[in-house]
């Protein structure tokens, strides 16, 4: 009797434990842009480049870890157009290229999270105020459940007539908007928030 009260107590242990470690069970990562032509020399250098790729990198192998799902999105261009050194996609994690702002459109993207069951996602990219923004309002009018890492992103200068809008402000004005379609998150904190769960 004793041995299998202890045998109950394990396995629900075991089952709580996994439960734990699941968080991210029904989550996908997607990272959009992070390539080589928004770098230092490249054709559209952006703001501060390497510290967004470094919390990217972070984040990606904060879902390694987890074993959660990783899907890279790449824009086709060249020169300039593999995927940044930091973030370089596993050959089991599947990378979609577009033509378009919107990761979604013409990529099969939707169908393929569909197939994972995945619910919610988590985006960071390039650039913050076009093809992050795009595929965060499109994945929430998708029904995704979406949450933005702000630090894991980056944009640059934008000029409008003759007015230059510094890309500080460009990054933060853009994820003030999404605020109205995602959860915007430092990295930190969203790690803090899934240790809590």
């Amino acid at each position: 009797m004793k041995m299998k009260k202890f045998w109950i107590i394990a396995i629900f242990t075991i089952m709580t434990m996994s439960a734990k470690s699941q968080t991210l069970d029904s989550t996908a990562l997607v990272i959009i842009d992070i390539q080589y032509f928004y770098f230092p020399g490249g054709d559209m250098e952006l703001s501060e480049p390497e510290k967004a790729a470094e919390k990217a990198k972070q984040l990606l192998d904060y879902f390694r870890e987890k074993k959660a799902l990783v899907v890279h999105i790449k824009h086709e261009y060249n020169p300039g157009g593999e995927i940044y050194k930091l973030v370089a996609p596993l050959e089991t994690e599947k990378v979609f290229s577009k033509k378009e702002v919107n990761s979604f459109l013409g990529t099969g993207l939707n169908e393929y999270l569909k197939q994972n069951h995945i619910k919610k996602l988590v985006l960071c990219g390039m650039q913050t105020h076009m093809c992050l923004e795009g595929a965060t309002r499109a994945g929430h009018d998708l029904g995704y459940d979406c949450t933005v890492i702000k630090d894991a992103c980056t944009t640059r200068d934008l000029k409008f007539d003759d007015v230059i809008i510094p890309a500080k402000q460009v990054h933060y004005s853009t994820l003030a908007t999404l605020k109205n379609y995602a959860k915007v998150l430092g990295l930190q904190e969203f790690q803090e928030s899934q240790n809590k769960k």
